[in-house]
């Protein structure tokens, strides 16, 4: 009897260790899982407050193209980017349903998990009452110590005792903290299923709010294509003033060109004057040389030189010439929204906004030069080393040509057109290389 006695002892406390280390790993892996769907619910949540704020910025700017009662290139191009915000939004509760999907299968899992587990240890405990009325029964725990043959036998006896007590309270709380557990899951469990229902319902309100937009623009598209005339006589104005456009950055380019290149070599004679006699005629070749190999390239000074290499370490971070908009048309060549095969180049990129929206300086430079352009309105083109960044279709403009400005400073306000469209033309330039201004600017 002493030998069963110490085999249920053993069995239960190996027993309880073994199920309290499964738990801890459990645990741990919850823990983790939890983690990274947290991390995934925080990402979700910040995309979907940007497109909520893309999907209000889109709403205001077309309504303010619909002022006007007709259907307008700006109308269609608000029309399209709020389709692509509407998609954003359905990919995003979709993403977002996923994930609440996941966590009901999984905490469905971990409840029918803790229900097993709660029955197992109810078992057993009942097991382990049943083991300890069956040895009260059978022998008086004093007299199962008194009865040791030794000092040492007594001690062991004396210590499985207690450890059968402490097991036995040991197995009532673990089972009081899985009836615990069980609780939360169960609580946790109707919440995502109450978030899925909302997601659902969302889902379904966001995909007709889609088919409407999708039927406005189809509309737009009819109205437009009525006016393929019209259309066809705006592109060539566009055309003609894009031109114009090219021109004056062209020329403005060259002559800064050779602007620096005169103060470079006017520079490098005074240096070489200060050199002392016999230097003039290797000065004048190595000016010839610079000369020839920078035709068509800004000579940089060293703080022109810092501008450039700070600016260019802003790739991909430079600020919107704009607060608030969307791009209505793209850099470089791409068919016409409306027109068939035909197809337009834009050497920027076209931000539509809100009227009267103020435009700034997206780094820090020199004002080149403030100027207009027939159908482009007012232009401001700005100096950064040897970058240029060019704001055109201003309405108004608060700079004036030399003047030093910083990143975010005001430099005028953009346009309306008749049709009630706000748009602002960037384009950005390296030298005489003309760059896609979309790689380089950030998030707004």
């Amino acid at each position: 009897m002493k030998g069963k006695l110490r085999l249920v002892f053993l069995l239960l406390i190996t027993f309880l260790y073994l199920s309290c280390f499964a738990a801890q790993a459990q645990q741990r892996t919850r823990s983790t899982a939890r983690t990274t769907r947290t991390k995934s619910k925080a990402q979700l949540e910040r995309e979907r407050r940007t497109t909520l704020r893309r999907i209000k910025e889109t709403s205001r700017i077309l309504a303010q193209t619909q002022q006007k009662k007709e259907a307008s290139i700006g109308q269609l191009n608000a029309l399209k980017e709020k389709l692509t915000v509407q998609q954003g939004v359905i990919r995003n509760i979709s993403t977002e349903l996923k994930t609440v999907e996941t966590d009901v299968r999984q905490t469905e899992g971990q409840v029918q998990q803790t229900q097993q587990s709660l029955e197992q240890l109810r078992a057993e405990y009942a097991r382990m009452i049943y083991a300890a009325s069956k040895t009260a029964n059978g022998y008086n725990r004093i007299m199962l110590l008194f009865a040791a043959d030794s000092f040492n036998s007594f001690l062991r006896r004396l210590r499985y005792v207690r450890q059968y007590s402490e097991v036995r309270q040991a197995q009532a709380a673990q089972i009081n903290a899985t009836q615990q557990k069980l609780s939360r899951q169960l609580t946790n469990l109707n919440e995502q299923r109450q978030q899925k229902s909302t997601l659902l319902s969302s889902q379904i309100s966001e995909k007709k709010n889609l088919i409407n937009l999708k039927t406005q623009q189809d509309q737009v598209v009819t109205k437009l294509s009525q006016q393929e005339e019209n259309l066809r006589q705006e592109l060539a104005r566009r055309q003609q003033a894009v031109q114009r456009l090219d021109n004056l950055i062209a020329q403005r380019v060259r002559e800064e060109i050779a602007r620096a290149a005169r103060v470079a070599a006017a520079a490098r004679a005074a240096r070489a004057k200060a050199g002392g006699p016999g230097s003039t005629s290797r000065t004048s070749t190595a000016d010839e040389d610079a000369s020839t190999s920078r035709v068509n390239r800004v000579t940089l000074t060293p703080e022109t030189a810092a501008l450039s290499s700070s600016f260019a370490d802003n790739h991909g971070r430079l600020l919107w010439p704009v607060a608030h908009g969307f791009i209505s048309q793209h850099f470089g060549r791409h068919a016409h929204p409306v027109l068939k095969n035909v197809v337009v180049e834009n050497r920027g990129v076209d931000i539509q906004t809100n009227a009267g929206e103020p435009v700034r300086a997206i780094f820090d430079g020199k004002v080149l030069t403030v100027s207009s352009v027939p159908g482009m309105n007012n232009i401001v083109m700005i100096q950064h080393g040897e970058y240029f960044t060019v704001y055109a279709k201003l309405r108004s403009v608060s700079v004036r040509e030399g003047q030093e400005v910083k990143a975010r400073a005001t430099i005028g306000t953009v346009q309306t057109n008749s049709e009630g469209t706000s748009e602002v033309q960037f384009q950005l330039w390296r030298n005489s290389a003309n760059l896609n201004p979309e790689s380089w600017l950030g998030r707004k």
